[in-house]
């Protein structure tokens, strides 16, 4: 039997096992949108350890971060920044979200921001930028499905059908199980990438160069620049990507939607305290990037993502161990695609169809208008993905520079009351407006992330609005405000 067909046995297998897992953790539920949007708002500490850390590491994790740090070296190590600080402003609104959820039953983000507004028009533009940064998120994820598939498998797997088969499991268990299946899928996606992220990131550095510090000997002699920040990425792109990443982070509806599902404040709290244990494994993974330096020759790849697999099928490794770091990789993308899936379905059901198209949707209705959306953002996403060619990390920061302009407007909801609804409506336009046209141009300011520009050119709309437009009801205003600080549990 080929390496290429034990390779794929194994990856099978382990997607039978998570598909068995994802259709089990929704049976015997109940049948409600609440159910499959917000689990009954019922999860625990454990879960949302690995929700979380499952929604945020993704194939950018394994692919993405590896193939930055071989191709641009110390530009790499803005990750790390946004990794350990980007759960951070969730402390700011995460609590007062879950609080307002519990009192007026919120799943999603724009929800929340579209009553403290009084706008259904700003649900909706909430909903299409959301979608369209969604689509870009996700169809990250199927690129690097289909690279590991393709390459590990030694070409067997075609990139369209590699990347039609790992998704379609990540739909049919998202349609099944909703959230509840994202969040125990993750569990076992999140144990086998952390192991294997530092299996690889050990290991190969050694194979290869003596170990880690070797391994940054050789390239200070060979490539010194590679080591310095600012040289193959300069300081104003990198920090302006790091400040966007971090700003963004918590702003993805996806993650911002989580506030709505933990069983208590505390959980909320304790799931910021220790994510950062979770985030320590993007260290591992970017040492198996710099361990490609000075093993595999510059041209050699098509994509500097594709470094991972690449160095892995020259090791001549035993067939299993390449199928269990493919099903690794696997588990990376899958466990931000299910989430990332599942949220931009809830998005478009509550935050665009039931206020624009059908105000009055029942609950029945409601599930079964997010289950057909889950099919159709799987689809155009597959589409981008496979007829696309932007690299991972270009796909991930684009999306960045659309879901950072929701930013002004929740602190808008919590801490300006002076906000209006006008402002909140133009501001978001103007930064996402900016942002489009700088990113489909390629016209760069200073090198500066157009994610920036735009947010800039937001916030300042939405405060000369909202100062020039008549102030919004203060006792309705205040709701958010007050109400928000005070404990439910």
């Amino acid at each position: 039997m080929s390496s290429g067909i034990i390779v794929l046995l194994v990856v099978l297998i382990y997607l039978g096992i998570v598909m068995f897992m994802g259709i089990r953790a929704g049976l015997n539920k109940e049948k409600s949108v609440e159910e499959f949007v917000a689990a009954g708002r019922s999860l625990n500490v454990f879960t949302m350890y690995f929700l979380m850390g499952g929604a945020i590491f993704s194939a950018f994790a394994f692919l993405g971060g590896p193939g930055w740090a071989y191709s641009k070296g110390a530009a790499s190590f803005y990750i790390l920044g946004y990794c350990a600080m980007g759960l951070i402003p969730w402390l700011l609104w995460g609590p007062k979200a879950y609080r307002m959820g519990r009192r007026y039953n919120y799943v999603t983000q724009a929800q929340l921001v579209s009553d403290r507004f009084q706008s259904k028009g700003l649900s909706a533009l909430m909903a299409i930028i959301s979608i369209l940064a969604f689509i870009q998120y996700i169809a990250l994820q199927i690129k690097g499905m289909a690279y590991v598939l393709n390459v590990t498998t030694d070409g067997l797997i075609p990139f369209w059908l590699g990347a039609l088969l790992a998704y379609g499991v990540v739909l049919i268990y998202v349609f099944s199980s909703g959230v509840r299946g994202v969040a125990w899928t993750n569990v076992l996606q999140g144990l086998l990438m952390l192991v294997m992220a530092w299996v690889l990131g050990l290991w190969l550095p050694n194979k290869f160069h003596g170990g880690v510090g070797a391994m940054f000997n050789k390239i200070a002699q060979m490539d010194p620049e590679h080591l310095v920040v600012g040289t193959k990425m300069s300081w104003p792109a990198f920090s302006s990507a790091l400040i966007v990443s971090i700003l963004g982070f918590t702003m993805w509806p996806h993650l911002f939607m989580k506030s709505f599902t933990t069983n208590s404040e505390k959980t909320l709290k304790r799931t910021v305290a220790l994510y950062p244990t979770f985030a320590i494994f993007m260290v591992p993974v970017l040492f198996i990037g710099f361990s490609g330096i000075g093993v595999v020759p510059k041209g050699t790849l098509d994509a500097a993502d594709q470094i991972l697999p690449y160095m892995l099928t020259k090791l001549n490794l035993p067939a299993g161990v390449l199928g269990l770091v493919a099903a690794a990789t696997l588990a990376a993308a899958m466990s931000s695609s299910d989430t990332i899936t599942h949220g931009a379905a809830s998005v478009y059901t509550f935050d665009f169809h039931k206020k624009v198209i059908n105000p009055n949707m029942d609950d029945r209705k409601s599930l079964i208008v997010t289950r057909i959306a889950v099919v159709i953002f799987c689809s155009v996403a597959y589409y981008i993905a496979v007829f696309g060619a932007k690299s991972l990390v270009a796909l991930l920061l684009g999306a960045y520079g659309s879901i950072v302009q929701f930013f002004p407007i929740m602190f808008a909801v919590f801490f300006w009351p002076r906000a209006t609804k006008q402002g909140a409506i133009l501001g978001l336009l103007t930064g996402t407006i900016i942002n489009f046209y700088l990113t489909i141009s390629g016209f760069s300011i200073y090198d500066i992330h157009s994610g920036i520009w735009g947010l800039l050119g937001n916030t300042f709309v939405l405060i000369i609005v909202s100062l020039l437009t008549k102030p919004q009801d203060k006792e309705h205003v205040y709701k958010f405000v007050e109400e928000s600080q005070i404990p439910v549990d």
